[in-house]
């Protein structure tokens, strides 16, 4: 286990990481970066107490070292080609580059290993690699990608595995890993439109996750029938599952927007087939949180007659409210958007 001023250390050093590769113009820097992120992360992974945990950060180890190493292969082999290794140089070599940085974030259909590595960590863990750890190779992916029917069967990979893989959860951690896996292929859509619906979208994402993961952690829920259990705060189980229905993306909700600007810039653009497939796929991920949801609000609030405290924990309705404004506030920054399209 490690101490507070050493995880502090090793926060320090993940998020320095992923400002050096942001910042890099050369793709020896940005792999460093990278090298950086991962290193800081195993430590705060690993937790000698939890079998699971250490299995999982071992997974994310050998997966993580068999992606750098194949970078810095790709790396090392356009450099000697094209005499460079400024980032901007190497755009022409889009798919090769693709591949590790693809790997790194979890996409389909290199996707194999994300669902049982969020299943072996803890909560803050899960939502540090759901949200944090995709920022950096994304970045990188944004200097390179191009549009080509590859990215295109990429993202739609992504998007089709995302929804078909959450059908049969019941496991709270691999539910929200397969809507991680489909909102990369709608992140990866947005990075060919444009860099700020990209950054909305990812910021949106960001704040519906942590508002998820936060209650989440606080109830110590890991199944989807111990959802059931929330019974002590009708306002914390409205806040969770109107979280669900977002990340799913129905309307009126927070989620939808960033999504309704990707599809009219695409049909904008005569893309038809596209949207209508991503479109699809989405209804069937708002399909088992619907699921989940729809029963969840049926059932009535029970509280028994001797316990007089509506609450058990005051500091969880205060983070949940601020969150929650902080997750309505960005409707504020997409509605505007849709207008400059």
């Amino acid at each position: 286990m490690l101490n507070n001023s050493t995880k502090v250390m090793f926060y320090m050093t993940l998020v320095g990481g992923i400002l050096l590769t942001t910042s890099s113009n050369s793709w020896v820097g940005a792999w460093m970066g990278l090298e950086i992120n991962l290193l800081s992360f195993i430590p705060i992974m690993t937790n000698n107490e939890n079998m699971y945990n250490t299995e999982a950060s071992m997974k994310y180890f050998l997966i993580q070292a068999l992606a750098s190493s194949l970078l810095l292969f790709v790396i090392m082999t356009l450099t000697m080609k094209e005499k460079t290794q400024l980032i901007s140089k190497l755009y022409n070599h889009s798919i090769l580059m693709m591949i590790p940085l693809l790997l790194k974030s979890g996409a389909a259909p290199l996707h194999w290993w994300f669902p049982s590595v969020m299943e072996g960590l803890s909560w803050m863990n899960c939502l540090i690699l759901m949200t944090l750890q995709k920022i950096a190779p994304m970045i990188l992916m944004n200097n390179i990608i191009t549009t080509n029917y590859q990215m295109m069967l990429i993202i739609m990979t992504s998007i089709i595995i995302g929804a078909l893989g959450g059908l049969n959860q019941t496991s709270l951690r691999k539910l929200l890993a397969y809507s991680s896996i489909n909102h990369m292929g709608w992140l990866l859509m947005t990075l060919m439109i444009s860099n700020s619906l990209w950054l909305t979208y990812m910021a949106t994402y960001i704040l519906l996750v942590v508002t998820m993961v936060v209650i989440i952690n606080t109830t110590k829920i890991s199944f989807i029938n111990q959802l059931f259990n929330i019974t002590y705060s009708p306002y914390l189980k409205f806040i969770m599952f109107s979280g669900l229905l977002s990340l799913a993306g129905l309307p009126p909700f927070t989620g939808f927007f960033p999504k309704w600007i990707t599809i009219q810039f695409m049909i904008s653009n005569n893309l038809i087939i596209m949207p209508t497939l991503m479109i699809v796929f989405s209804l069937i991920t708002l399909y088992y949180y619907l699921r989940i949801s729809y029963s969840a609000f049926l059932i009535g609030h029970m509280k028994t007659s001797w316990n007089m405290n509506l609450y058990h924990n005051k500091n969880i309705m205060v983070n949940s409210m601020l969150i929650t404004l902080s997750t309505m506030g960005m409707v504020l920054l997409s509605v505007p958007m849709t207008f400059h399209i």
